[in-house]
Parts: C-alpha cells; sequence; structure tokens
C-alpha cells in the first residue's frame, strides 16, 4: 500500500514541479515518524505581497483613458497584453510593480498616463500557492492568502475522501532552502473540531494527504 501511495503521490508532485518519484519516497520516509508540529511562520511569509500569477484575471484601470483601460487575463507565459502595450510580463510582479512599468511603456503614447492594477480572479504565482495532493476530494494547488491556515487550505480543496488517513498527512515546508516534513492531525481537526491541530501555512507550502491502511 506504501509502494501505491509513493508512485502516486511521485506521479501527482513531478505533474506539480515539485520533486521527482525519488524526493516523493523520502518525504513519505521523513513523515513516518514525525511528531513535530510546522514552525509559526515567518514575518517576511506572512507579509509577503501577493504576486501576480499566470491564470489571474486583472483589471487594468488608466485615469482619463477609457479606452485603454481593460479586463485582460495574465497568459500560460505569465504575459498580457492591453492596448498600445503588447507581451509585457506581469507574472512574478505585484499589482503597483505592474502598474507602474505599464505606465513607462504608456508614456510613448500618453501624457503622464496613471495606471491601476487590480487582480479580480486569483491564481498567484507558483511560489505563492498551497499544493494539496493524496485524498483530497478535490486535490489542487490554491492560492495563499494571508493568515492562511490549513483549515482553510482543506475547505478549499473541500475536504477529505472517505479512503483518507488524515492523523498522517504531512505539511512539507522550505525551511531555509531545505524541504522538512511535518506531521498534521487533519481528522482531529475536521472530524473533532480539535483547533490544536490547526496551523498557520506559509506559501509554497505541501499538504500530502495519504490512503488510510484499510
Amino acid at each position: 500500500m506504501v509502494a501505491k501511495f509513493t508512485s502516486v503521490i511521485g506521479g501527482v508532485l513531478r505533474r506539480l514541479g515539485l520533486v521527482g518519484a525519488g524526493a516523493a519516497v523520502l518525504i513519505l520516509a521523513g513523515c513516518a515518524g514525525s511528531g513535530e508540529a510546522p514552525p509559526p511562520v515567518t514575518n517576511a511569509a506572512s507579509q509577503s505581497e501577493y504576486l501576480i500569477g499566470p491564470g489571474d484575471s486583472l483589471q487594468v484601470f488608466v485615469w482619463r483613458n477609457p479606452d485603454l483601460s481593460t479586463t485582460v487575463p495574465v497568459r500560460p507565459d505569465g504575459r498580457i497584453s492591453i492596448p498600445l502595450v503588447e507581451d509585457i510580463v506581469a507574472a512574478g510582479k505585484t499589482p503597483t510593480e505592474l502598474a507602474r512599468d505599464l505606465e513607462t511603456r504608456l508614456k510613448k503614447y500618453v501624457t503622464d498616463p496613471v495606471v491601476t492594477v487590480i487582480v479580480s480572479n486569483f491564481v498567484g504565482a507558483s511560489g505563492q500557492q498551497i499544493r494539496v495532493v493524496g485524498e483530497a476530494a478535490q486535490p489542487k494547488a490554491v492560492p495563499y492568502h494571508a493568515k492562511m491556515t490549513v483549515l482553510d487550505a482543506m475547505i478549499d480543496v473541500g475536504g477529505l475522501t472517505p479512503y483518507a488517513s488524515g492523523n498522517r498527512a504531512t505539511l512539507v515546508r522550505t525551511v531555509n532552502g531545505k524541504q522538512t516534513s511535518y506531521n498534521i492531525r487533519l481528522d482531529d481537526l475536521l472530524k473533532d473540531g480539535d483547533m490544536s491541530a490547526n496551523a498557520p501555512l506559509q506559501p509554497g507550502d505541501v499538504i500530502i494527504i495519504p490512503q488510510t491502511y484499510f
């Protein structure tokens, strides 16, 4: 059962661009005896600004120029195009940074342009997502938001499947450049309402939910 689950998780993680199958085995091995709770998020992580990612929908407002104002999706290549500005990189920038870059490009055509960028549909850069894999009702990557917790992420993915072994779930976090695994008790949290089993998340966290042995 463990070998089968490791193979499944390895495939999922490779599709998400996280780790190979060998690393998945190491993650699971490290999880088996881990009872350590995740550390609190750092101030830098909890206060980080939102970074635009592919799939986001952006409202671009150019003051006094309604013909240039538009709503555009961020393409898979991380770029957007608006009237007079083609193929400008948006992914990885904050909305404010993108607005300043658009102003610079628009100065060729508009006197003193003032641009505001608003994110209306959030996906986020990959490094600012929380990935939930394994026996979640809807395994997927969800955008991180300030003060996000494990409970928030589990609500986003619809909870656990009937086959989930929630109390053997693992949170994988990069700490000082190294991937570290922590046990999280999802059954206690979701089924028993034990809020002591809740934990803060930070951008880039991965939640791995194994199958029950029975």
